[in-house]
């Protein structure tokens, strides 16, 4: 069965059994190939789509130029020559997020199909599990790097306010194919109003998935996560687990984990991920965040305290908020 996910213990904790899922290592399975190449095909991209993000300098100074000299032909064309190109990069990004949507979807249906438990489809699939842990680690990247450039909002509402005058003709330098047209810069408008769009997207998409599923139970999908979530949080705390990693960002990348799928329980779960019901040891994992460089786990712990549902509930215990302030 490969070396990704192994049982290392078969007692019954109170949030399930131990498990240890080695990130680093998995190959699918002939049954995995078809979903696998699928999902990889989308994951190739994602390094590039990092790599932009973080190359992203905007166009702030040519926009403040052109705003403050309206009359000024040539600032305006500058600013719009220097807006276009960054344009057709947001558009990328935001494509990107509706072929990681598929991506997820199909990742869902593929380890809580019948007649497996979800811990039984871990167990096979280890390969697509190490897809879904490379999916929630992109997006959490993205949108930490996503939430400090403010560059994105103010070209993209330039964009907009300048097609939405009729710009001159003499402006119009984009090929057809990088067009933003009214109707895609809306979609786009939704997408990076959010804090967080692509975990907004994936938060969407698992919704989505247990909606149109009615005869899967919501536990199947549920109990993915959670199980997910204790793994990485047993990983992280127990040194003899830590020590197995050969790269030293596979702590970041548990820590990612741990928190898309937490964040992803909370909006799937009736009553969410804070709950004495809940299970997910809320507790413990955001223990092992804090236990961890600040400047390391802030933009995870912000991601817990602003995109999850039930934090605020009623239901969730004062000593997790004060863990969270």
């Amino acid at each position: 069965m490969g070396n990704v996910l192994k049982v290392l213990a078969c007692a019954e904790l109170e949030h399930g059994p131990i498990v240890f899922l080695d990130f680093e290592h998995a190959q699918p399975t002939e049954a995995e190939t078809a979903v696998w190449n699928q999902v990889s095909a989308v994951l190739e991209e994602a390094h590039g789509i990092l790599a932009e993000l973080q190359s992203y300098n905007g166009a702030g100074q040519e926009i403040r130029e052109a705003i403050q000299n309206p009359g000024d032909l040539a600032l305006q064309e500058k600013a719009w020559n220097a807006v276009c190109p960054l344009v057709a990069k947001l558009k990328r990004f935001y494509e990107f997020s509706l072929r990681l949507e598929n991506a997820l979807r199909s990742l869902l249906e593929a380890l809580t199909s019948p007649p497996y438990a979800p811990m039984q489809h871990l167990e096979r699939e280890q390969a697509l599990a190490k897809q879904f842990a490379e999916i929630l680690h992109f997006t959490l990247s993205f949108d930490e790097l996503k939430m400090t450039n403010p560059a994105i909002q103010n070209d993209f509402s330039y964009y907009r306010r300048t097609i939405s005058r009729n710009r001159p003709i003499s402006l119009i330098n984009l090929e057809a194919e990088n067009e933003v047209n009214n109707e895609m810069a809306n979609r786009m408008s939704l997408f990076y109003a959010e804090a967080t769009p692509m975990l907004k997207t994936l938060s969407n998409a698992t919704t989505k998935f247990v909606s149109e599923n009615k005869t899967l139970p919501i536990e199947d999908t549920t109990d993915c996560l959670s199980t997910m979530a204790c793994v990485c949080r047993v990983m992280l705390e127990t040194p003899e687990y830590r020590c197995r990693f050969t790269n030293t960002d596979t702590m970041l990348f548990c820590m990612r984990v741990m928190v898309g799928v937490i964040i992803l329980y909370d909006h799937v779960h009736p009553v969410g991920a804070f709950a004495k019901t809940s299970k997910i040891d809320m507790k413990g994992c955001i223990k092992v965040l804090k236990e961890q460089p600040s400047n390391s786990v802030e933009g995870l712990l912000n991601a817990l305290r602003y995109t999850t549902r039930h934090l605020n509930d009623d239901s969730t215990s004062k000593q997790i908020r004060a863990l969270l302030q």
